[in-house]
């Protein structure tokens, strides 16, 4: 009894095992095949065929199309769906989509997250501690990110708010021509702030600025 139950086990994971396999060769035609169709999902009379070397084989039926794939080993692919007629290419469809999609992944890692970064003053900030934070501020703008300066009130603080405007307005006039402010300060319970974004631009117009400050 036991041994049979061993061999059951045994014939049951072999067969999915095999189920699993991958087969090499020509791609298979799949219902969730994503954009392109290829070979029995194309269903034009007569496509713009060509060849898997690049040349121009003219307008012929979909079947002529289908023939020259197989007798190449290779897919048939409908590259521009919208053409009249269709346009579809003869290709190894496996490698092609492979490509695709690296390049995809390629361009969602050049892509940017731009992030809101907070740099927090006090109404009374010292000078040193200001320049170390503006600092601050500009290496997050050159990674292309926003800025949110807040200016925080403690205790009796609040009764002055304007040192926080006028803190603000001096981060202002530093930051002109480098960035865009979203709308004007806002005063907020104990805060005052506004947020900026770096210019498209930012990289070259402080590259020219550095040229100008040195040439002087």
């Amino acid at each position: 009894m036991a041994g049979e139950l061993i061999s059951s086990a045994f014939f049951i994971k072999k067969e999915v095992l095999i189920s699993i396999r991958i087969r090499r060769g020509k791609a298979k035609t799949k219902p969730t095949a994503p954009k392109e169709r290829i070979n029995g999902q194309i269903t034009a009379r007569s496509v713009r065929l060509i060849s898997e070397t690049g040349e121009q084989m003219g307008i012929v039926s979909l079947r002529e199309a289908l023939n020259a794939a197989d007798k190449a080993g290779l897919d048939l692919v409908e590259i521009a769906p919208k053409a009249n007629p269709p346009v579809c290419r003869i290709m190894d469809f496996g490698q092609y989509y492979y490509q695709k999609e690296r390049k995809m992944r390629e361009a969602r890692k050049k892509q940017h997250i731009i992030q809101v970064k907070e740099i927090k003053f006090g109404p009374n900030t010292e000078e040193h501690d200001y320049k170390f934070k503006l600092n601050n501020a500009m290496k997050f703008l050159k990674q292309h990110n926003k800025v949110k300066f807040t200016v925080r009130f403690r205790g009796r603080q609040l009764a002055h708010k304007e040192l926080g405007y006028q803190l603000l307005e001096r981060i202002t006039k530093e930051l002109d021509g480098l960035v865009d402010f979203e709308g004007k300060p806002k005063s907020e319970g104990r805060t005052i702030s506004m947020v900026v974004t770096p210019k498209k631009d930012i990289d070259k117009i402080l590259e020219t600025r550095n040229v100008q400050e040195n040439d002087e």
